[in-house]
């Protein structure tokens, strides 16, 4: 990602095949494999993926029960720059980073879904540090607890910048996620975990994610681990789909890091892959149930494509104030969307499960309070929120989601 940010105190593959990443700009600077296998519980819990949240009483012994639909929450790039970082260490009140005021707004729509999936682009430093924003990100991994008591299951964390620190930083993130709860797709440590979908229980479903990005910067994957980082081909991306659905997945879902910055009509890359990878099947089931796109730092649209529901990209959840190509202020760099959707049973024995309702939720990172706002349920009565979900509203709508069904939630 190639935006950047203002300096501190200043109020793909078709990007994928046709532009070199030039890395998440942001302040004075800018913006696979597949997670560990099923079986690790959630904190609180004996069942991967749920969060602690509280499942359906069993049925009476004997009684035939068909299985329980779900909620799947999907959002965007979570980017600390270095203001945000700042902000963190102000909202720790002296005592290392706290993340977790800044999602706070998001909380109820996050922890009210039975899966959550967010974006972790950036990667942790060390404790104690030290930490960077733009162009070598390091974060503190403090980030990890805060997304875990927002209601985050699961995060992405193939990126252009999954290699920023090196094999190091990607083994230290994906640690920091392991011991803070969260599950995570598209970076491995080894060999075996990248060859593992990363499986997780949602109502009477298991969820497979998957997650690829188009590029790492130019790093170099590392010498003798090929598999570290998942790279987006779309015959790969086919072939995990239908390994995780032999692995047991009543539900695919694949995180694609994609797109041209600043873009917000998807490129023609996003287009072309979204068609392929919605028209695969396997016998009379899709192998792909929904597509969840970041990187353009930018809210861009939902569409429905050979019936399969893709956002080809939410935006920045959480980013500094940015600064596009043109090396303008650009305000839609905290602007974005969180994907909801809710899944029931299939109708016959081995069909799919099918999207019942389909719904975004405008957000918008206010870099003056640092703070994710809601912008479906706290937009009324303001002026400048109201613009800025009208706007939201207007991208994500502009292929024609609207007469699918898609609905702003709140």
């Amino acid at each position: 990602m190639t935006s950047r940010t203002r300096p501190a105190g200043t109020a793909v593959l078709a990007a994928v095949l046709l532009a070199t990443a030039t890395g998440c700009t942001g302040e004075g600077g800018g913006s696979g494999g597949s997670g560990p296998v099923a079986g690790t519980a959630a904190p609180g819990t004996g069942v991967p993926g749920t969060a602690g949240r509280p499942t359906a009483p069993s049925a009476a012994v004997g009684a035939a029960s068909a299985p329980a639909g779900f909620t799947l929450v999907a959002s965007g790039d979570v980017l600390p720059h270095d203001s945000v970082i700042r902000r963190a260490a102000e909202d720790s009140a002296g005592d290392g980073h706290d993340f977790r005021p800044m999602l706070s707004g998001v909380k109820s729509v996050v922890s009210g879904a039975d899966l959550a999936i967010c974006h972790m682009e950036t990667v942790y430093g060390k404790k104690g540090g030290p930490y960077t924003g733009y162009p070598a990100f390091k974060s503190p991994p403090e980030v990890a607890a805060a997304l875990r008591a927002t209601g985050y299951d699961s995060c992405s964390t193939a990126s252009n910048h999954t290699l920023d620190d090196g094999a190091a930083g990607l083994a230290r993130t994906l640690d920091v996620l392991d011991a803070a709860g969260v599950r995570h797709a598209g970076s491995a440590r080894t060999a075996e975990e990248a060859a593992r979908p990363a499986l997780m229980k949602a109502g009477g479903a298991t969820v497979a994610q998957l997650a690829y990005t188009y590029d790492t910067n130019g790093h170099p994957l590392p010498e003798g681990q090929p598999w570290a980082v998942g790279l987006l081909d779309e015959r790969r991306v086919i072939a995990d789909a239908r390994a995780a659905r032999a692995a047991g997945a009543d539900v695919v879902v694949v995180s694609v890091h994609w797109g041209t910055e600043w873009q917000t009509e998807p490129d023609e890359r996003q287009l072309s892959l979204g068609r392929t990878l919605t028209a695969s099947r396997t016998g009379t089931r899709p192998d792909v149930d929904l597509i969840i796109g970041t990187h353009a730092h930018v809210p861009q649209a939902y569409e429905k494509v050979n019936g399969t529901w893709v956002i080809y990209g939410m935006g920045d959840q959480i980013a500094g104030d940015m600064v596009d190509h043109r090396g303008a202020f650009d305000p839609r760099g905290n602007q974005g969307s969180i994907g909801r959707f809710t899944f029931a049973p299939p109708r016959s024995p081995g069909g799919r499960w099918e999207v019942t309702r389909a719904e975004f939720v405008p957000q918008w990172f206010d870099t003056g309070r640092g703070r994710v706002v809601n912008l479906g349920a706290d937009a009324a009565g303001d002026p400048r929120r109201a613009g800025i979900r009208d706007t939201i509203r207007r991208v994500v709508l502009s292929r024609g989601a609207g007469e699918d069904g898609l609905v702003m939630g709140r």
